[in-house]
């Protein structure tokens, strides 16, 4: 097991730095307690933001942080999903992040268009949890970064002390 010495801030800038560029996501939602199944795919850009873009300037501003509480590194994600089955569109967007300690800002949330922030913390050097509280649901994230050409996540999404879903993500680079 990785000893962690590095600071929050600094393994956030890497995670960011090491994921840039192209992705598929290949993902399936889990709706509980019926067990219900989605399957989507997405393809994704990412950017890596350092200290005092314009994108982190502007997602402190939206956060309403001081001037002098400059986010230190961050990412912008753009993506377009469609479901599996059907290769129907459903969404495209951008979202930004932006690190400050052990606070993940974020321009928007998984279920809301409204700024939301996120605990983060690492478990070594390749694996991120996140966990993201608003309108009474539970975000709680795990990306894990597989040599540098694949990705995992899983997200569990809680509302009142119960599961109400599970995402699983395979992200391959492209």
């Amino acid at each position: 097991m990785q000893t962690l010495t590095q600071s929050s801030e600094s393994l956030i800038s890497r995670l960011f730095q090491r994921s840039a560029g192209h992705w598929r996501s290949e993902r399936r939602y889990y709706t509980l307690p019926e067990g219900r199944t989605q399957e989507m795919e997405s393809l994704i850009e990412i950017a890596y933001l350092p200290s005092g873009s314009a994108e982190l300037v502007e997602l402190a501003e939206l956060h309403s942080l001081p001037p002098e509480m400059q986010l230190v590194c961050g990412a912008k994600i753009h993506w377009r999903s469609s479901a599996k089955l059907t290769g129907r569109e459903q969404s495209e967007g951008i979202t930004l992040f932006g690190a400050l300690g052990d606070t993940l800002y974020r321009d928007r949330g998984f279920a809301t268009r409204k700024p939301v922030i996120a605990l983060y913390r690492f478990t070594d050097l390749n694996t991120l949890h996140l966990r993201t509280e608003y309108n009474g649901s539970v975000f709680e994230e795990e990306l894990k970064l597989v040599g540098e050409r694949y990705r995992t996540r899983q997200t569990i999404i809680s509302r009142l002390g119960e599961q109400q879903m599970i995402g699983q993500y395979l992200e391959k680079r492209i």
